[in-house]
């Protein structure tokens, strides 16, 4: 496991210790809020309070099949504390160390780009940007051009597959009426109403990807996918959620199977699906048109989340 995983899976294990009787975290990186980003990032965090992510916080605490969940899920019924809910609906906001977290805002910008609290100081630097990068990748910062890894955290809530869930009180939640998981798709889910992608020399034009760029983001979240199903498959001790990843898992072979003749990385996650394979994949695509391989895969845009 890189280093960057390993603070990803501390932190969400850290989130989902009290409900599902894990760790006791002391040090862990800290969330700040999507208003850190926005301070120069306007395009970008003008598109997210825009979205679901960042407006389903205020209303998904009302539905009315939340108290069973809560219930289900065990702790506090209040969604807003309970750990097994903000750890994916809600930005748990830490004012300064060693002050409790706070729900202030939904899925946002750190959910994806990992807690900031280590890396912003540096991403905020003056100086060469290469070696700026560099440092706050070490520091646990997730860039927008690492999409593995990126898939990877998007996973952790729409496959729901969290390091250090119970999957007997996961199981529970389910039959209480939460979602088993999403049939989750890289593509799908992140050029639709989430998309910022403000780069120069146009910064204040949110860019669609090239057919090129979508067909290996396909690829690259369908690795991941891989991954992820390879790990949980069986494990989930619950019908709904086992046949959620078995679709997963179908879609994923799928996409790997049409490009495994031009790309022998993609036979060998085939064969042996795990993160170092899947890393050596999205490397050897990094140039790569594979548009004929698999455009006539790629979702239509009217499907886009």
């Amino acid at each position: 496991m890189s280093s960057l995983n390993r603070v990803l899976s501390a932190v969400v294990v850290a989130a989902f210790a009290v409900a599902f009787g894990g760790l006791n975290a002391s040090a862990e990186p800290f969330y700040q809020g999507p208003g850190k980003c926005g301070e120069c990032h306007k395009g970008a965090n003008a598109v997210w309070a825009k979205s679901e992510h960042g407006t389903s916080f205020k209303e998904i605490h009302k539905k009315p099949s939340v108290k069973a969940i809560i219930t289900a899920a065990g702790g506090t019924t209040n969604m807003r504390r309970n750990d097994a809910c903000t750890a994916c609906h809600f930005t748990m906001v830490t004012a300064k160390p060693g002050t409790p977290p706070v729900s202030q805002m939904g899925t946002s910008c750190e959910s994806c780009h990992g807690p900031s609290s280590d890396w912003l100081s540096i991403h905020n630097a003056s100086g060469d940007k290469a070696a700026r990068d560099q440092k706050a990748i070490q520091a646990g910062m997730i860039m927008p051009n690492m999409l593995y890894d990126i898939a990877t955290n998007c996973l952790s809530c729409h496959g729901a597959s969290r390091d250090g869930v119970n999957p007997e009180t996961f199981a529970k939640l389910i039959d209480a009426g939460h979602a088993p998981a999403s049939n989750f798709e890289l593509v799908r889910y992140s050029q639709g109403t989430v998309r910022h992608r403000f780069y120069p020399p146009n910064i204040n034009q949110n860019a669609e990807k090239t057919p090129a760029q979508l067909a290996r983001t396909f690829i690259t979240g369908h690795a991941a996918a891989l991954v992820m199903t390879s790990e949980v498959a069986g494990k989930g001790k619950n019908a709904k959620y086992e046949g959620t990843i078995k679709q997963l898992d179908t879609a994923a072979r799928a996409a790997l199977e049409a490009i495994k003749g031009q790309v022998p990385e993609a036979a060998t996650l085939l064969a042996t699906p795990n993160d170092a394979n899947a890393r050596k994949l999205v490397a050897a695509i990094a140039s790569k048109d594979l548009t004929p391989q698999v455009g006539g895969m790629l979702p239509a845009k009217n499907t886009y989340k």
